[in-house]
């Protein structure tokens, strides 16, 4: 049985299909003082031995319902507990910043390990936040799915370039650029002039006349996003696409890509929205 959190219903939707297993239609509510509410319904005549939650937690409220449908399964007698996190929040704190401050990954990691017997992670910021998870957890790699809506393109990309963010985060471009079939990948350097001037740009490759793909894991404010988009509109790129796995787009980050010139921003399903162009189901059912 797939049981969806309230911010991955889509996802779960699509891997009780691919799973041909049941899909559970959980109550979610809210107390007058502001507590969650999150309940499941009878399991005893869909699948009491095994059932996945899949549940994204971009919110505080994410991570709370999330613990209350696990328990809510505990409570209705599952045997076996899956959770699937398409896009872990506090992912990026996997360490402690300054003297006091706590590793927030390693303590939502040890809350959500209580009540399940397996944990399943769709590309994490950083992949050593399996350690931080008290049960056994897999990590699996998106990163090859946002190649789908590139093929699905009008027009083939021309002289593809898959640019990283930097020189540490190629392992995206690349995979973006392997299961796209051809092109080549390059990053981007960042020169900081001062305290508050960094400029970016290309490191190696000639970027005019082609079409770029710039890609990363999670896009949150996309300030770094648009600037390099910027970037290579000032280089005389043609198109211009963005490609994240997680497209968070906090605040004003939408609007911030399309004005610095984006053609078309590419996500994934593991944070439902508007630009989420294709589905991480077939990663995530391989894995389970």
């Amino acid at each position: 049985m797939i049981v969806p959190g309230s911010w991955s219903q889509a996802l779960s939707a699509s891997l009780a299909t691919l799973l041909d297993e049941p899909l559970a239609v959980p109550e979610f509510d809210r107390f007058p003082d502001g507590e969650t509410f999150a309940a499941v319904p009878p399991v005893a005549e869909a699948s009491p031995d095994r059932a996945v939650v899949v549940a994204a937690t971009p919110s505080n409220d994410a991570y709370v319902e999330l613990l209350q449908l696990q328990d809510a399964l505990r409570e209705a007698g599952v045997d076996e507990v899956v959770t699937v996190v398409p896009y872990m929040g506090y992912g990026r704190q996997d360490r402690a910043f300054e003297p006091g401050h706590p590793v927030s990954a390693r303590a939502v990691a040890r809350a959500v390990s209580t009540g399940t017997d397996r944990v399943v992670l769709v590309t994490p910021h950083e992949a050593s936040i399996r350690d931080f998870f008290d049960v056994p957890c897999d990590v699996v790699e998106a990163a090859g799915r946002l190649a789908v809506p590139l093929h699905a393109l009008d027009a083939a990309l021309r002289e593809p370039l898959f640019l990283a963010p930097d020189d540490g985060a190629t392992e995206i471009a690349d995979a973006v650029r392997d299961a796209y079939g051809g092109g080549e990948t390059d990053y981007f350097e960042k020169t900081r002039h001062s305290g508050t001037e960094v400029t970016v740009e290309p490191s190696d490759a000639d970027v005019a006349g082609r079409d770029v793909v710039v890609t990363d894991d999670i896009v949150a404010t996309g300030s770094t996003m648009a600037e390099s988009v910027a970037v290579l509109r000032e280089r005389d790129a043609a198109r211009i696409f963005t490609a994240c796995v997680h497209p968070l787009l906090a605040r004003s980050a939408r609007t911030r890509l399309e004005a610095a010139g984006v053609e078309r921003v590419y996500g994934t399903d593991t944070l439902e929205r508007d630009v989420s162009a294709v589905s991480v189901a077939p990663v995530v059912a391989d894995a389970l």
